[in-house]
């Protein structure tokens, strides 16, 4: 292949096609996130480095890297955050910079006012 020719043909999708359009359908309103299997771990949460009081929060979702909180407290995107829970030996503190956040979507989270915020950890 070389520069003048075409790209390959690619798929054409009919998208007022009956059967695509059923299908569609069935998806509307779903919303993904994945606290599914993850227990939830309640915790304190402190904004900004020199944050006395903590706030409640919850730990929702856990990977490497990654922390995802849900809490009442309004965290502006870039804001430094520590993560104290209790463990078995003990309190274990993590902190991490909020890289998206918005108000919570199940039913639950509207109903006490939480907000969700991915946080990227050190």
């Amino acid at each position: 292949m070389n520069h003048s020719d075409r790209p390959p043909a690619r798929n054409i999708v009919d998208w007022s096609d009956p059967k695509l359009q059923s299908l569609l359908s069935k998806t509307e309103g779903w919303s993904l996130d994945n606290r599914g299997v993850f227990s939830p771990v309640p915790c304190e949460i402190h904004v900004g480095w020199g944050a006395g009081a903590g706030r409640p929060a919850t730990l929702v979702h856990e990977q490497p890297g990654v922390l995802v909180v849900a809490t009442p407290a309004i965290i502006p995107k870039g804001e430094q955050v520590r993560v104290d829970r209790i463990q078995a030996d003990g309190l274990r503190s993590t902190w991490g910079v909020v890289v998206d956040g918005r108000e919570g979507r199940r039913e639950d989270d509207r109903a006490q006012g939480l907000h969700v915020y991915w946080l990227h950890t050190r």
